[in-house]
């Protein structure tokens, strides 16, 4: 392949959670790591596009991958979650029998919680139920206090900025093409450089196939072609912040044997939104990246909405988005397959597939087995001086006590200048947001990082502010400016010469 650009001892395909969650875990070693995503940014796939539901382990059949890593790293989440500052909100679950058919599956998972060994699970009849969530409906339902909610793509872009800060490099926009393992055991990885349009050339001695909707095709690049992913979407509406608190608990359906989700339902989110959703319909092969919210569906889950939450205005529904599940059962088969976590027939090939639901939630248990199973591989050196905190990060201006913004307006004057209103983000903020650690530049890393352009308005108000500020501040030119990637520009030019433009 000619010239090796860069020499590693581990290579992780893919800046999702559970890739970021590796490379975190891998960096609390002295080896050499790198990470490779084809995005502009970490947490643009399937990790940033779900219900950001931390699951207690009830769904999954005792004894498997999900069930095992799902309730491990559950356990896992409030230490983790902790020294990243991330928002971790144990609001618990109701799933609710609505009717006497229900009442079987109901107990299924019941009997499976106890098995895989979900703390604190309690069945309940209507009355007792309403005492934790006022209004709803059903005639039994099963209580799992260690249900939660989290900002998923927080968590992600939380791990893979700890784990920049730990010495892992990471290679943004950065598409993966060939795989070539010589005889002497050594990887070598091709990928083009999206930004530049050119090749670069890795060495490695460990690959972690962490690709999401696309492993099966890394797989195969390698040799490997057993193992089809089929791309499932689920869409979402987000409710205006406006109910936030009329949800007190999360709240579902029991699902059925051989649904390909958890059915639809109301999701409160840390920020204070509703998520009315996901629906689950598998799409064609070449459509694994559309992530397009489409009419009829958008119909049914206000309809969903408006039943669940009578009072909702037409004004509460801000927007819509679609993630991709990346299943291993077809939609003639239907349901779930386990978690693919393995060392491959090809030595030094460790291939995940298949992470989905709780993938968000099995992220820190599944980057412990897998660093097992590179330990099998090369000898990883412990090092002394690995931080565990998220650097530069301290939460968000508005929710910090009042003393406390005064200080820092009083050291920092743009923490006085509001560019999102809706929000309440600040020029800071923003900044911070815009020099991030890892060097992603769309509007969707600021929009993921600072809140900006999540409210009512929907950017209207804080969108050409923060364009504004890249162009005059960070002599962005028109295309530079790109909503979430390569194709999705927000300009064509300036409208006037650039002396007079806006």
């Amino acid at each position: 392949m000619g010239n090796i650009n860069e020499i590693y001892d581990v290579m992780i395909i893919g800046a999702g959670v559970v890739g970021v969650a590796i490379a975190r875990e891998l960096s609390r070693y002295s080896n050499r790591l790198g990470v490779i995503e084809k995005e502009p940014d970490v947490s643009l796939g399937a990790s940033c596009r779900n219900s950001g539901v931390i699951h207690s382990g009830i769904n999954y059949k005792p004894g498997t991958r999900r069930a095992i890593l799902g309730v491990r790293g559950n356990a896992m989440m409030d230490e983790l979650c902790f020294e990243l500052n991330v928002p971790l909100k144990r609001i618990g679950k109701l799933t609710v029998a609505l009717t006497e058919e229900d009442l079987p599956g109901l107990f299924r998972l019941y009997e499976q919680g106890r098995a895989n060994g979900v703390p604190g699970m309690e069945m309940m009849n209507n009355s007792a139920m309403r005492r934790i969530q006022p209004g709803v409906d059903g005639i039994f339902g099963l209580w799992t206090p260690s249900s939660g909610i989290i900002s998923p793509y927080g968590l992600t872009i939380a791990l893979a900025e700890n784990a920049h800060a730990n010495g892992v490099d990471f290679y943004l926009e950065c598409q993966v093409e060939s795989l070539t393992r010589r005889d002497d055991g050594v990887f070598e990885v091709g990928a083009r450089d999206l930004r530049h349009n050119a090749m670069r050339k890795f060495e490695t001695r460990v690959i972690i196939n962490s690709a999401g909707i696309h492993s099966d095709e890394i797989s195969r690049m390698a040799g490997i072609d057993d193992g089809v992913i089929w791309a499932c979407r689920g869409e979402y509406y987000v409710l205006d912040r406006r109910l936030d608190g009329t949800l007190k608990t999360l709240v579902y359906p029991v699902p059925g044997r051989n649904d390909p989700g958890l059915g639809i339902h109301l999701t409160p989110t840390v920020d204070g939104n509703i998520l009315i959703g996901p629906s689950a319909v598998y799409i064609p092969d070449e459509d694994r990246e559309d992530y397009r919210a489409t009419a009829p569906v958008m119909e049914s889950l206000k309809r969903e909405g408006l039943r669940l939450l009578p009072d909702l205005a037409a004004s509460d529904f801000i927007r819509n988005f679609a993630g991709n599940r990346p299943k291993q059962t077809s939609p003639e088969v239907g349901g779930n397959a386990d978690f693919t976590i393995e060392d491959t027939a090809i030595p030094g090939f460790i291939r995940l597939q298949g992470i989905e639901s709780p993938g968000l939630t099995s992220s820190p248990a599944i980057a412990l087995e897998v660093r097992d199973l590179v330990s099998r591989h090369i000898e990883l050196r412990s090092r002394t001086d690995f931080n565990a905190a998220n650097p530069g990060f301290t939460g968000f201006f508005s929710d910090l006590p009042l003393e406390a913004r005064r200080e820092l307006i009083g050291s920092d004057p743009e923490y006085g200048e509001i560019i999102c209103r809706c929000e309440r983000i600040t020029k800071r903020e923003i900044r911070n947001a815009i020099e991030n650690p890892l060097g992603a530049r769309t509007l969707m890393s600021v929009k993921y990082r600072a809140r900006a352009t999540m409210g009512r308005c929907q950017g209207g108000f804080c969108l050409p502010r923060i364009v504004r500020m890249l162009r005059d501040e960070y002599g962005y030119e028109p295309e530079d400016f790109m909503a979430k990637g390569r194709g999705a520009y927000m300009f064509a030019g300036h409208v006037r010469s650039r002396g007079e433009a806006v």
